[in-house]
């Protein structure tokens, strides 16, 4: 089936759409195909429109389409291709709860309405009229069902009169928290270089400013949740948020200080959790010579031990 006539029609709606070329591919159409419940023996004119998360479409391809797609490519599904539909206005993420967390095993995408008009007129005498109409009308659309996206993002305020916008969910809270809360009480005038976000793994990020404190980091550079300079001290705060995943042990340790290891600021590795009772899962794990904040008695600091309290270690 893998040359099948809906992957190749899929295929041809994508650059007809003027989806990027890095989403005229065969995972994209299928994607598209999922998100339409379009199965083989379907025409167009029956297309649907279902929920499916990123697993369900991976079991779309290979069960219909014979495509399979090994589990770790999920976030490919979603980051190269999912936030490029919802981007262009031909999927709807999370129609049904614009408040779920992006990191959510629920989420769901759903074609679009106009859209799905549009592609079940495919093939007919009614498609270039439909298409020359839904064309005229996209950016507007785009732009219609991003307003209730942005109305449940998280705000962080950077400084006075400056904020940027997380994507939902608790990770993204405890990031505000520690912008907010930690940032103001223990790196009193610090400047922010980075926040990471769970739908844009670069939520914010003063790549300039890290650069003159000599780091360079990639794409691929496995960042902390915040990294905050603490101009008055030239200290480098490097802060791990843990709604979910683990603190910095060891081994996290280890990676920061070498992700780190040409930052003429001394390096300070914070641990951040929400409540006291998620950080006693974790006690046992926490890496000596870091620091532990929790949000929910934000005016106390806990040091695991050594010579110095809240500092660069050489």
């Amino acid at each position: 089936m893998s040359d099948h006539p809906h992957i190749e029609a899929a295929l041809a709606i994508l650059a007809t759409l003027g989806l990027p070329r890095a989403q005229q591919n065969e995972r994209s159409a299928l994607c598209l195909l999922a998100l339409l419940g379009l199965t083989p023996e379907l025409a167009w004119a029956k297309a649907s429109n279902p929920l499916m998360g990123i697993t369900p479409m991976m079991d779309f391809s290979r069960a219909y389409y014979g495509k399979h797609y090994a589990p770790n490519t999920r976030e490919t599904f979603r980051r190269q291709t999912m936030h490029q539909f919802v981007a262009a206005g031909i999927a709807l993420y999370n129609p049904d709860n614009p408040a779920r967390p992006v990191n959510s095993p629920k989420a769901v995408y759903q074609i679009e309405p106009e859209a799905l008009a549009l592609l079940r007129a495919f093939g007919s005498r009614a498609w270039k009229r439909k298409l020359e109409s839904y064309l005229s009308s996209r950016e507007g659309l785009a732009a219609h069902y991003a307003k209730p996206r942005e109305a449940v993002c998280i705000p962080v305020r950077i400084t006075e009169g400056k904020q940027i916008r997380l994507s939902p969910g608790e990770h993204s809270a405890l990031i505000k928290a520690i912008v907010e809360e930690f940032a103001s009480r223990f790196v009193p005038g610090g400047a922010l270089i980075y926040a990471g976000d769970t739908g844009e793994k670069w939520g914010y990020f003063a790549d300039v400013a890290l650069r003159g404190l000599g780091v360079r980091v990639d794409a691929h550079g496995k960042m902390p949740d915040v990294v905050i300079h603490d101009t008055k001290r030239d200290w480098l705060i490097l802060v791990e948020a843990v709604t979910s995943h683990g603190p910095v042990d060891g081994k996290r340790h280890d990676e920061l200080a070498r992700l780190f290891a040409a930052s003429s600021a001394g390096l300070v590795f914070v641990t951040a959790f929400p409540t006291r009772a998620l950080m006693a899962r974790y006690v046992s794990e926490i890496a000596w010579e870091t620091e532990v904040w929790v949000a929910d008695a934000p005016t106390h600091l806990i040091h695991f031990n050594g010579s110095r309290f809240l500092g660069p270690y050489q």
